[in-house]
């Protein structure tokens, strides 16, 4: 066999040599760099040109716009909706130049970990096999011409060291795992783009099982004869209900065929409906409830802190504003408030611009349902005054603008009065001012020319036209009538031909008259001429005036203090006065709606709860808490129980008239 060791030998040999002149020549690398380092002139071009140090200096700003510039700017399109060619004023200026979609993992994060691992394991076991295969190589080559000679003596025997020595190095090198180093990243900033994504609720289904509703089968056959007596039943029916009607209302002889064939049709029809309206008005008032919670608890509880600093200032807190579209460009021409269901009040909507007189209506509310009234009646001719009975609650007088007057009965479910007035009975002339219910009597104020029409025909010639009344509280012959030409006549049911007395009140017509609750001989008025004045019947000159730089529509007396009363003005205040804290004004001037827009009609008390309500002449009836300044009762004092009583407030109002009373007998 033929001898390769030589060859290799030379090889190898040549090898190591030719490393040993690469090193010699790597001393020889900076024999030129004094060259490089000596400073070299730069080269221009030949067109360059030649500026100055100023021009050189000069500034140039280029403003960079995200416009596009080759983004077109005459896109036109077909505009089905106008069938023309129209211009497209936007136009996409974005430009993409490079797009990749790729999975970035950040590197702190578990998975870039796990993966950088990985990567460093797989490097790491490839260099440890390469440096392994290599040692091997080069350690065999050295040791093939000592196995050639020693051949023939050892024989097999010089294979065993070469495999257990190979077997040492690469067990040692897999076991000390060496670590390789970082590479640096040639992007210095090292951007990296990290996406999250959340994970979806899975979907779920959810179902239920019900007991199916109860079936019944029923067949029958339905012939002739059978639809025949169907038929005539109906007709029976009908029958039944109109003689039920006409004898029950007179006014339904004087309704139209139109009106009776609605009636009848609507009753005859035997609909579910009937059965759940109490369910339904519960239901709507829970609803109401839970939609003005705020304003119920304002109402039940809210009591302003303020008033405190005040010293005898009060305000008045807005609490729901009362409105129904039908009665939108309808006056309120009367309120008053049911005697037995404090929560209940009418109202009355007519127009008082006599030369545009329409329709009128009488809403019923409940503060339990500020949405919608509890009842509604409307009329042809505008109502101009109302009244509720004390004893049956369920009767409402109304007084109408042709001089009609009206009983609605609020038990019967039709929408027609009970009784109403005509020209055979003695209807008046000229619109009703104002109407009372008592017991069973009504009592009726004629405007006819110069005379005012009372119980029993009884006629009082007067000057004007009776504009307003009020029944004394507890002499029932004694009423007052207050008259368009400002005078406030005192007159009784039991004399015809004269007045027991006459006041020269006002310049201008007297707006509302008005008894005193507790004191029997006080009683209150006011006008147009911005004056409310305070009176004692048995005196002809007022006790108190008060001033209030507007039209005054309405005053009422408070039902718990014989000093306080509310006047509203027509430019869109509310006063409020308590004569034994302040007798010279207000202790409450307080704007309700707006000035230019709404002028206030009437306003009154609740007999029970610490609120007013004020209707203006766009048909809003807003109700209003009164603070409790506004609500004084007498302190108590250590030792002694708090007077009360009609008793203690008459007292209280005599001391202020004696007062008033000496300074007028020592002028």
């Amino acid at each position: 066999m033929p001898q390769k060791q030589p060859p290799r030998r030379q090889s190898f040999s040549v090898g190591r040599g030719a490393r040993r002149r690469d090193e010699d020549s790597g001393t020889d690398v900076g024999e030129g760099a004094d060259e490089w380092a000596q400073s070299k002139a730069t080269v221009r071009p030949p067109d360059q040109l030649e500026l100055t140090d100023a021009e050189l200096k000069e500034e140039f700003t280029r403003i960079l716009t995200a416009n596009n510039p080759h983004a077109p700017q005459n896109i036109v399109r077909y505009s089905f909706k106008e069938g023309t060619y129209k211009l497209i004023g936007v136009v996409n200026q974005l430009a993409v130049h490079f797009s990749q979609v790729g999975n970035l993992v950040p590197k702190d994060s578990d998975e870039g970990r796990r993966q950088h691992y990985r990567d460093e394991l797989a490097a790491g076991s490839q260099e440890s096999t390469k440096v392994v295969i290599s040692e091997t190589e080069i350690f065999e080559e050295e040791e093939e011409p000592k196995e050639a000679e020693a051949e023939t003596e050892a024989g097999s025997q010089t294979d065993m060291p070469v495999a257990e020595a190979a077997a040492k190095v690469t067990e040692e090198e897999l076991m000390t795992h060496k670590q390789p180093k970082e590479r640096k990243l040639t992007n210095q900033f090292n951007f990296s783009e990290r996406a999250s994504q959340t994970l979806n609720n899975p979907l779920r289904d959810r179902e239920c099982q019900m007991e199916p509703p109860p079936r019944t089968n029923f067949s029958a056959t339905a012939n002739q004869w059978e639809i025949y007596d169907a038929y005539i039943e109906e007709l029976e029916k009908q029958e039944k209900t109109k003689e039920k009607e006409k004898a029950k209302t007179p006014v339904a002889k004087k309704m139209g065929k139109m009106t009776m064939r609605k009636m009848t049709s609507m009753e005859s029809q035997s609909d579910d409906i009937t059965k759940v309206t109490q369910a339904a008005k519960i239901v709507e008032r829970m609803v109401n409830q839970n939609t003005y919670d705020d304003v119920a608890q304002d109402f039940k509880y809210y009591e302003d802190a303020a008033d405190e600093y005040r010293d005898q200032e009060g305000t008045l807190l807005p609490l729901w504003k009362f409105q129904n579209d039908k009665a939108k460009r309808l006056a309120v021409t009367a309120l008053c408030w049911n005697p037995k269901y404090n929560d209940l009040f009418a109202v009355g909507h007519g127009s008082y611009d006599f030369m545009k007189q329409s329709r009128g209506m009488l809403l019923l509310y409940s503060m339990k349902n500020p949405s919608f009234p509890e009842y509604i009646f409307s009329s042809e001719s505008g109502i101009m005054c109302l009244d509720m009975h004390v004893d049956h609650p369920y009767l409402v007088v109304v007084g109408y603008y042709d001089g009609n007057v009206a009983i609605y009965n609020l038990k019967k479910p039709h929408s027609q009065p009970s009784f109403c007035s005509s020209a055979k009975s003695g209807k008046h002339t000229d619109p009703v001012w104002q109407s009372e219910l008592v017991h069973t009597d009504v009592i009726k104020l004629k405007v006819e020319g110069n005379t005012t029409d009372g119980l029993d025909g009884l006629q009082l010639h007067t000057v004007g036209c009776g504009t307003a009344f009020d029944f004394h509280k507890e002499i029932d012959y004694m009423f007052l009538v207050g008259t368009e030409e400002g005078k406030i006549y005192k007159c009784s049911k039991s004399y015809s031909s004269k007045f027991l007395d006459t006041y020269d009140a006002h310049n201008m017509a007297v707006d509302a008259v008005s008894w005193n609750p507790y004191h029997t001989k006080v009683f209150m008025s006011c006008s147009s001429d911005w004056t409310v004045k305070i009176w004692d019947h048995t005196i002809k000159t007022p006790m108190f005036i008060y001033d209030l730089n507007s039209a005054v529509g309405d005053v009422a007396w408070a039902p718990y203090s014989s000093t306080v009363f509310a006047a509203v003005t027509t430019n869109g205040k509310t006063h409020v006065f308590d004569l034994s804290i302040n007798k010279y004004e207000a202790i409450c001037s307080q704007p309700v709606v707006a000035k230019k827009k709404n002028k206030i009609t009437h306003v009154q008390f609740n007999p029970i709860h610490p609120i007013i309500i004020v209707g203006d002449d766009r048909g809003h009836v807003i109700c209003l808490k009164l603070s409790p300044n506004l609500r004084k009762m007498p302190k108590e004092k250590k030792g002694q129980e708090v007077q009360k009583g009609p008793a203690v407030e008459i007292a209280k109002l005599d001391k202020l008239l004696n007062l008033v009373r000496e300074v007028k007998t020592k002028t």
